[in-house]
């Protein structure tokens, strides 16, 4: 019996685009079942490729902006409009992206997102009176510090002398306002987690070790951020440390929420709107997704994660390939089955050559698959 199959992985990070990753599963998938109805449907949450995927979505026109990366070297960004709608995409992998950075070379003490914020005034000086902004894959932890400075925001000690480095936060006593406090009319920022700024699920500890922040750091980032939350909240009566998905991106979601009056929106659920997804699982048997890592992140507003929700609703199979997986046991919720390239090949090899052994093992499911 043959199968509808919907293909919608999101990126496997620093090796496949999502495109990429929908490709290679097509491939293996159609040599073990060629009679099966494959149809690609990459998916994004924020992070890696969300601006190319928006795009294509929204008819937007690539755009270049020269801006600085996290670690302040001069670069120039690409960033999408859409003239008829006066709509600006950016995606904030493509200014302050860790897969930017050599790989262990910069401490996230060192990096911000100033280079952010310039992209923001550009797309702002274009014409663009709506933004959505998308989040994920940052190498910062600055809590949108360095973003807030760019666009105008001074931040004092005590004495009144500026501070220009995140980690002097802890000794922020005054918060200085631009004149122009909105750069767009309206500002979307679409988050791939729901994390809290601060604590034990905060960016800091959730996040801040991928990044590269130690065990020993953790007690300074969260000083720092704290106190820029404070102080925020005493001059402007609101607590954004709190709102699900503050911590996204390092602290990104808090700085952009306070700093830039944005709105917070999960970005799988913003894909899912723009794409029309529900209408595709109607004519659906199976799908399957994945990414790098399936983990407990997947589940905690992850597109992948909440692809597999969606499915669970919908009564559909649902099936995880990633390059690797954790926590098995949590993932067994939402997936029928999960596979990893480790259970065929070397970490090594499967970093190498991604695309082969994410074809190898979707062929290799496919040839074991029942129809229900």
């Amino acid at each position: 019996m043959s199968l509808r199959i919907l293909v919608a992985p999101d990126k496997y990070k620093g090796t496949l685009s999502a495109h990429e990753a929908a490709r290679a599963i097509a491939r293996g998938w159609r040599a073990a079942r060629p009679d099966d109805r494959i149809t690609r449907f990459p998916i994004c949450d924020g992070g890696d490729g969300f601006g190319d995927t928006m795009a294509r979505l929204l008819n937007a026109k690539c755009e270049n902006a020269k801006t600085v990366d996290a670690a302040d070297r001069p670069c120039t960004s690409r960033w999408w409009w859409a003239s008829k709608t006066k709509t600006a995409l950016i995606e904030s992998a493509n200014v302050i992206g860790l897969a930017m950075l050599p790989s262990g070379k910069h401490h996230p003490f060192d990096l911000d997102t100033f280079g952010l914020g310039r992209v923001m005034i550009a797309a702002s000086a274009k014409g663009a009176s709506r933004c959505i902004l998308g989040i994920g894959g940052s190498a910062t932890n600055d809590g949108g510090f360095g973003m807030a400075r760019a666009i105008g925001w001074v931040f004092c000690d005590i004495n009144g002398n500026p501070i220009d480095r995140w980690t002097q936060l802890h000794r922020l006593a005054k918060v200085l306002p631009p004149k122009k406090r909105r750069l767009f009319r309206n500002l979307t920022v679409a988050v791939d987690v729901q994390n809290q700024l601060l604590g034990a699920k905060g960016c800091s500890r959730i996040y801040g070790p991928q990044k590269g922040l130690k065990f020993s750091d953790m007690p300074a980032a969260e000083k720092n951020l704290r106190q820029l939350a404070r102080v925020m909240k005493r001059q402007y009566g609101m607590d954004y440390s709190i709102v699900p998905g503050a911590g996204a991106a390092g602290g990104l979601g808090f700085g952009l929420l306070a700093f830039a009056n944005a709105k917070m929106t999960s970005g799988f659920n913003l894909f899912a709107l723009h794409s029309h997804l529900s209408q595709e699982l109607r004519h659906t048997d199976l799908v399957i997704t994945g990414e790098g890592a399936l983990d407990n992140s997947t589940l905690m507003g992850k597109g992948v994660g909440a692809l597999a929700q969606l499915c669970q609703k919908s009564q559909l199979r649902c099936i995880g390939l990633a390059g690797r997986i954790e926590n098995r046991r949590r993932l067994k919720a939402l997936f029928e089955r999960c596979h990893s390239m480790l259970e065929i090949t070397t970490e090594k090899n499967a970093l190498r050559e991604p695309a082969r052994w994410l074809e190898q093992a979707a062929r290799n499911v496919a040839i074991e698959i029942r129809p229900s």
